[in-house]
């Protein structure tokens, strides 16, 4: 089997493995923060995961548009816009808000939502995303349909398939790629030390398959003091039987540190398609000294996975500048959302979002690094 056929084949897998999990009756998503129906639609790559979402205020941003480009943009906006711009920045997120609400933009049905930060992709030649579009407005016709996690880099393709069907391009965020993790790419040897931290740390390598029972309720934890304390409650909260389930599943993999009594001290869980992964979960003990550097453990992880298998690193957003030292070249995120067989108010506010993110979100992200 060629590598094509290796990864269509993970993907159909690993399609089939979520639908287990989240779309038969009463699953759901399994995320205390996330109230969405979870349905599948069908492709020749695989049943594709659909998330509907009804418009339940203060869900977390991986299906809600209106808790991504208010509630979180504007948590994101005050912590790292500089003085001068974050006023005004902040003054028109608290108006988009409102907006957003009356429009009935977040009645959002999201097509191969993994209900993860960054979605990765099947090959275009193996869905038609025209039929998907039709397939959806008939199945939920008082819905915006939206694809996540798109970027030129990686979903050109998907990018101008979904644009001809009559798509409109949001964008969402500044993702960091690694189409491969060089050693010689990186200013002042960062990688390379991180790498060598992995060799040096006094601390106690846990493997993906040295994870027992005890220790989801660990990462979860782990993971929630960084992505919820230290960031934002807007994220998706990953308990430890959504992680359970997605580890005995094959969806994640784990990897990271213990400390002397034995408890995970930092933790990474890579989600991977074909010869993609992104990392989904990163979480260390924010309670301990910074000399041990945990967040360089558990990410040195992810680059030292990909540089020994060969593998592309899509790693999301966020610690823009630790990304860029590290190699991560900046691609811009986009939401593709169709809203053609909606009221004009809905089709109104899809095109203003489109407009305001791409005139101005885009280029805020590019000049701020952010």
């Amino acid at each position: 089997m060629n590598a094509a056929a290796t990864a269509d084949a993970r993907f159909a897998a690993s399609a089939r493995a979520f639908a287990a999990l989240h779309a038969g009756p009463g699953a759901g998503t399994r995320v205390p923060n996330l109230h969405a129906r979870i349905d599948t639609l069908t492709t020749a790559a695989g049943d594709l995961p659909v998330s509907v979402h009804d418009g339940r205020a203060g869900d977390a941003w991986v299906c809600s548009p209106r808790t991504t480009y208010a509630d979180y943009a504007a948590e994101e906006g005050a912590r790292y816009l500089p003085a001068w711009a974050a006023p005004l920045s902040l003054r028109l997120i608290a108006s988009l808000g409102g907006s957003l609400q009356w429009s009935g933009i977040d009645h959002a049905v999201s097509i191969n939502n993994w209900l993860l930060s960054t979605n990765l992709y099947p090959a275009l030649a193996l869905v038609d995303p025209a039929a998907l579009l039709q397939e959806a407005v008939a199945r939920w016709p008082r819905h915006t349909v939206w694809f996540r996690s798109l970027n030129a880099h990686d979903n050109a393709d998907w990018l101008a398939a979904l644009q001809a069907a009559g798509c409109h391009l949001v964008t969402s965020r500044q993702v960091y790629l690694y189409d491969d993790v060089d050693l010689r790419a990186c200013r002042h040897g960062n990688l390379k030390a991180d790498l060598a931290l992995l060799r040096k740390t006094p601390l106690r390598h846990c493997r993906d398959q040295d994870v027992t029972d005890a220790d989801y309720a660990r990462i979860a934890e782990l993971y929630a003091l960084l992505y919820i304390g230290k960031h934002s409650r807007f994220n998706p909260v990953y308990d430890a039987q959504f992680l359970r389930l997605w580890h005995r599943a094959g969806l994640l993999t784990f990897e990271g540190f213990r400390s002397d009594d034995g408890r995970l001290a930092c933790v990474l869980g890579l989600f991977r398609q074909g010869r993609t992964a992104t990392a989904p979960i990163v979480g260390y003990d924010t309670a301990q000294p910074q000399k041990l550097a945990l967040y360089r453990l558990a990410t040195a992880c992810a680059y030292r996975a990909c540089l020994d298998n060969g593998w592309r690193l899509n790693f999301s957003a966020g610690a823009a500048g630790f990304k860029r030292l590290r190699g991560g070249v900046p691609a811009i995120e986009y939401s593709a959302v169709y809203a053609r067989h909606l009221p004009r108010r809905t089709r109104t506010a899809v095109a203003a979002l489109s407009t305001l993110t791409c005139r101005l979100g885009t280029p805020l992200l590019r000049r701020f690094g952010l």
